[in-house]
Order: structure tokens, then C-alpha cells, then sequence
């Protein structure tokens, strides 16, 4: 630490220091005797640092950890000098990092709220608001203790997608209604941006007139065209759209890819369909599906397309019933069955007559990670140590002969579905050890953790430690068993 400590003063670039800096955290999280003269290093550091970003960072990290130390108070003056001396966006962060202080050790309430009413004259906006908020949610500044719900409100992990929030909000404003927005209500699952709306941000206002309506995204407008649909309307909402999986290979007579949509106990699939043919007019399309490879799910209902044009996209519904709340797999053969009939390009004219016919897809499967959302968290250590330890699960794995760790790391992403954090997706080249971090919501709206070690040895031999905790015990279970069967 006193070797790290000592090059951390001398001269360095950017990377060379953030390097520095990121060993002293690691020694910090994984040898508590390390901890307190690891973060007075860190504090000596601000003291003449000339990086933005490694004050922010390093006043976060403070923030989290310094109140758990046996002496909180002796940090105090660091974090407020910052306050003094730094530019706006390193005053901002002290700000909140002393407001965590008040927080979490209530001794030091009643000093923490003098310096931060000093902040209230500050010349920014965004050292004010922070310091009015704090100021406003953390009581009267007296020796009490800080109610749990604010802790969580002001610290806690943030667990839903800024996208998804100013959306849900613009629409709750141009939608009024009597009852109060409700956080609960805006998709934790993270979206990406169709390619039709990345192509149409850069272009320019055409003239005056009413602005246009907020961007939709793709899950948005899959739950419209489901719930539109009488037979799917009783499956409530909607938890997840996978991605289209194509079932046709390029340049064929006909285009099919399939997005699996999950329901908590029904599954829907939608045949994305276009015909290739000029000269050919399909009615009556429909896709056969056989189950008998995914003995778990019933067949309930299916949506079949009446005419389908040469290249004018449409879609036919499939639907089955599952267990409710169980990731149900199988594997589904599927086959397009249709009327053909020819077409005078000239005129457009269909015969009147046509022909039955098939043709045959790929196959596909339901697998365990469609059950489970995408979703990040701001800070993993802390949504990790908020969760009920009781619910943790923790056992140990052989993943094999792998290439690398790259592979064996990518391969339990791919298998769980879940959200890589902080970074933790990318493996150091040539290392032999290496820890993931994942966050995602099961189906039930069941957050989960997951702490994933890797360890790979001179023969390539992959061992593997799971730690899984969740908002459901049973779940916590699950994910162990989705990663001994995968």
C-alpha cells in the first residue's frame, strides 16, 4: 500500500494514475485491515489531483466506504476542502459524498448539515440543488437516526433505465390522470433504439407545427400490436421481447425470423413473414409448430395472415401455455404453410385459383435466459449488500477446456441473459483469474445479483464460483440450476 501510495505522488498521465488508483480500491475491497490507510492515501490524493474524474470517483468510493470505518469523522476535512478548492463538478460530488456521511453515521448529522448549508451559496446550480435536497431529506440535522426509505431514496442502486423514465414521464404529462405516477410502472428492461428511429434523429425539422410525438421503442410497440389482438388480450402484461431470430437463411423465396414474447404463463411467437416473389401472391399463411421437444408448453391459439404481397412484411401469431413463473424450455420445428397463387406482374392480377404449399424453417428454442430482463445497476456493491444475505446461493462450477476465460465468460453471460456491470464483461488479456458481475429481473419481477469467479489453469481447465442473491430465495436457486443444466 505505502509502494502504491508513494508512485501515486509522482508524475503520470491519466491512465497511469487511474491504474494506480484502481489497485489501491481492489486492495481496499478484499483486505478490510487495508481499508482505512488505503482511503486516507486515496484522501491525500484529492489534495493535489489534477484529474477530474479520479476526484469523482474517488469521493464516491469515499462516500460508500468511509462511513463504515471506525473513525468516519477523520475524512470529513478532506471531502470539504474539496468543496473549497475544486472546480463545480468535483464540488458536486463532495457534496454528495458528505450528505452519505450524514446519512450513515448519525453522530456526525449535526456538523455534516453546517457545511452543507455553507453549500447552499455556492456559484453553481448543481452544488446548490444537491446540497438543498440533502439538506431537505435528511431531517433537522439532529442525532437521529436516518430513516431507511431516505437512504435508500438518496444511495441506493437506481436499477431503471433513464430512458425508460423521461418516456414513462412523458407520457404520464401528456396523459394526465388523477392517480399519482407510479415509479413501478416504467420497463426495467433495457431497450435499444430501432434502426428507423437511429436513422431519422439526425434529421431536421421539416417546418413549424406541433412537435413530434415521443420516440416508441420496440417493446412499446410489440405490447400495442399483442394486446390488440383479442385472443392474447387475457395473457396480461407483457415481461419480454427477445430479439428477432431469423429462421431463413438470406436471399430465399421467402423471409421468416420469430421474436419470442414472454408472458408469466403463456408465450407468444411472431412470424415476421415477407415474400420475396414478385410473382407470387401467399393467403391463408400460417406456421405449423411442432412442440414435441418442449413438452411443457400447450398450444392455445394462433393468428394466421390472409394475403401476404410481394415484400409487404406481416406477421402470424402462434401462442402456448406454459407453468406460470417456471423458465420453461423446449425446442420448436417450425414449418410455413400457405396458398400460392400466381401474379401478372404486368397488371398486378392474381390468379383466382392457388396451390397449397409449405416450405420449411429452422428451427428454434425457448431458452432460460428469455426469462430473464437486462437491467443494470448504478452501484453493484451496494444493491448487493441491500439484499437479504439469507438469500444467497453460492456454489462451485467446472466449465471445461475453454479457448480462454474470454470464452468461459462470455458463455455464462449468453447462458443467464443478464446485464454485465461496471465493466466487468471484459476480460484482462492473458489473465488467469477474472470476476463478473451481472443484474437482471426474473420473471415475477424478481430482481437478481449475480457474482460470477473464474479461474483457469495451465491445461485451460475452467472452475467457476457462483454467488447469486435475490429479492426471492427460490429464484436464487434457479439461476443455479439454469448454469448446471446449461
Amino acid at each position: 500500500m505505502n509502494f502504491l501510495s508513494n508512485i501515486l505522488r509522482e508524475e503520470g498521465g491519466f491512465d497511469y494514475k487511474k491504474a494506480i488508483v484502481d489497485s489501491i480500491v481492489i486492495l481496499i475491497r478484499d483486505i478490510p485491515d487495508a481499508k482505512e490507510s488505503g482511503l486516507l492515501h486515496l484522501c491525500e490524493f484529492i489534495e493535489d489531483c489534477e484529474f477530474t474524474y479520479l476526484s469523482t470517483q474517488i469521493l464516491h468510493f469515499l462516500g460508500n466506504e468511509g462511513p463504515k470505518t471506525s473513525d468516519p469523522s477523520k475524512y470529513i476535512r478532506y471531502i470539504y476542502n474539496r468543496v473549497i478548492l475544486e472546480n463545480a463538478t468535483v464540488r458536486a460530488s463532495a457534496v454528495s459524498t458528505l450528505a452519505k456521511f450524514g446519512a450513515m453515521v448519525d453522530t456526525l448529522k449535526p456538523r455534516v448539515f453546517i457545511l452543507l448549508r455553507r453549500c447552499l451559496f455556492d456559484n453553481d446550480d448543481e452544488v446548490r440543488d444537491r446540497a438543498t435536497l440533502y439538506l431537505n431529506t435528511l431531517g433537522d440535522g439532529s442525532v437521529t437516526e436516518t430513516h431507511k426509505d431516505v437512504k435508500d431514496f438518496l444511495f441506493g442502486s437506481f436499477d431503471i433505465p433513464l430512458t425508460n423514465l423521461e418516456i414513462t414521464l412523458k407520457n404520464y404529462l401528456q396523459n394526465p390522470a388523477e392517480t399519482p405516477f407510479d415509479i413501478t410502472s416504467v420497463p426495467r428492461e433495457v431497450k435499444s433504439q430501432p434502426l428507423a428511429e437511429k436513422k431519422a434523429t439526425g434529421k431536421k425539422p421539416t417546418g413549424l407545427g406541433a412537435p413530434p410525438p415521443a420516440p416508441t421503442s420496440a417493446a412499446d410497440a410489440y405490447e400495442r400490436i399483442l394486446t390488440s389482438i383479442p385472443e392474447f388480450a387475457s395473457f396480461g402484461k407483457l415481461f419480454k421481447s427477445s430479439a428477432p431470430v431469423e429462421l431463413t437463411e438470406a436471399e430465399t423465396e421467402y423471409a421468416v425470423n420469430v421474436v419470442k414474447h414472454i408472458f408469466d404463463s403463456h408465450v407468444v411467437f411472431q412470424y415476421n413473414c415477407t415474400n420475396t416473389i414478385a410473382e407470387q401472391l401467399l393467403e391463408n399463411v400460417t406456421v405449423v409448430v411442432d412442440a414435441s421437444e418442449a413438452e411443457e408448453f400447450s398450444e392455445v391459439g394462433t393468428k394466421p395472415i390472409k394475403s401476404l404481397p410481394y415484400d409487404t412484411p406481416a406477421q402470424t401469431f402462434v401462442a402456448y401455455e406454459k407453468p406460470e413463473g417456471i423458465p420453461a424450455i423446449g425446442k420448436f420445428s417450425n414449418t410455413l404453410r400457405f396458398t400460392v397463387k400466381e401474379v401478372d406482374t404486368s397488371t398486378g392480377e392474381a390468379e383466382d385459383d392457388g396451390v397449397e404449399d409449405e416450405y420449411q424453417l429452422e428451427d428454434f428454442e425457448v431458452v432460460a435466459a428469455d426469462y430473464i430482463l437486462k437491467v443494470g445497476v448504478s452501484n453493484f456493491k451496494n444493491a448487493w449488500e441491500s439484499m437479504d444475505p439469507e438469500s444467497e446461493r453460492v456454489d462451485e462450477y467446472g466449465l471445461g477446456a475453454r479457448e480462454s476465460l474470454t470464452e468461459a465468460v462470455n458463455a455464462v453471460i449468453s447462458l443467464l441473459g443478464m446485464q454485465p456491470c461496471e465493466g466487468t464483461e471484459v476480460v484482462t488479456s492473458n489473465s488467469r483469474s477474472h470476476t463478473c458481475l451481472l443484474s437482471g429481473v426474473y420473471i415475477g419481477n424478481v430482481k437478481v445479483l449475480v457474482r460470477l469467479s473464474f479461474g483457469i489453469d495451465g491445461s485451460k481447465d475452467v472452475a467457476m464460483k457462483l454467488a447469486v442473491r435475490s429479492d426471492d430465495v427460490n429464484v436464487s436457486d434457479v439461476i443455479h440450476e439454469i448454469v448446471a443444466s446449461g
